[in-house]
């Protein structure tokens, strides 16, 4: 199985589909009597928490990347990949979500009834954008570098060392036979 990066535009059309959602949804509260707008408090800190849990993770795994730990569960490896691909995407569509729920609430700051959700909005989008680029950063961290094979750095480098020993070799007896 290839595992590769999360294209950027997964995230565009996260954030446009989350937009579009919250917006439909508070100006549909201008027609109904029900409000499924804004975002309550503990859910912000709940998605804080949420985002600082796998940018541990994610830390954890970076430093056996990078050589500082010897040893790592490959469970835990492949899960905190996971949840760092899947917070990105989260928080970028309830970033739009929730942006597009402030930009609707904004227009009609004048009505009591939105001004109490702007601030409920602005923190949840602050976070769920936090959220995202903690998944995107983890996800980087989480990145193991290329196998020892024919397509890595370090390969080429010594097949380079190689041939130029090779050349240095051919060409030692030449000179040492003209002194």
């Amino acid at each position: 199985m290839r595992i590769s990066r999360t294209p950027w535009w997964y995230y565009v059309i996260a954030v446009v589909l989350g937009a579009l959602i919250g917006t439909f949804l508070v100006w549909r509260t201008r027609t109904t009597a029900i409000a499924p707008v804004g975002a309550p408090w503990f859910v912000s800190g709940v998605l804080f928490v949420l985002g600082v849990v796998v940018l541990v993770l994610a830390w954890q795994v970076h430093q056996y990347v990078i050589g500082k730990v010897k040893e790592i569960d490959v469970d835990k490896a492949s899960t905190t990949l996971v949840l760092c691909k899947a917070l990105a995407i989260a928080g970028a569509a309830l970033a739009g979500y929730y942006g597009g729920e402030l930009a609707m609430c904004i227009v009609w700051r004048d009505v009591a009834f939105y001004q109490g959700l702007i601030a409920e909005c602005s923190v949840a989008c602050a976070v769920t954008v936090i959220d995202m680029i903690i998944g995107i950063v983890g996800e980087g961290w989480c990145q193991l570098p290329p196998q020892e094979g024919p397509e890595h750095p370090n390969a080429k480098k010594r097949k380079k060392r190689r041939r130029d020993a090779a050349v240095a070799a051919v060409s030692r007896p030449a000179d040492s036979a003209k002194r």
